[in-house]
């Protein structure tokens, strides 16, 4: 396990440099929060869309009142 770590973190120093290496480590963080901060939005709107389309389908259910337009039939 961490011989697994130690070799990723030497391929990145190689690949990389250590000059950009603490700005991607940034840019990875960055995109992580956003990513944690747009799920945690999903998942609070998640309940009031539900509530929202509540009485949309309640209504829909309600019986049609009469046109006052149309003749009898």
């Amino acid at each position: 396990m961490t011989g697994g770590i130690l070799l990723i973190i030497i391929a990145a120093l190689l690949l990389f440099g250590p000059n950009k290496l603490p700005e991607l480590g940034r840019a990875v963080g960055r995109t992580f929060r956003e990513f944690k901060e747009a799920t945690r939005d999903i998942v609070e709107d998640e309940p009031e869309a539900k509530k929202a389309e509540a009485p949309v389908a309640a209504a829909a259910v309600q019986p049609e009142k009469a046109d006052p337009r149309r003749l009898p039939e």
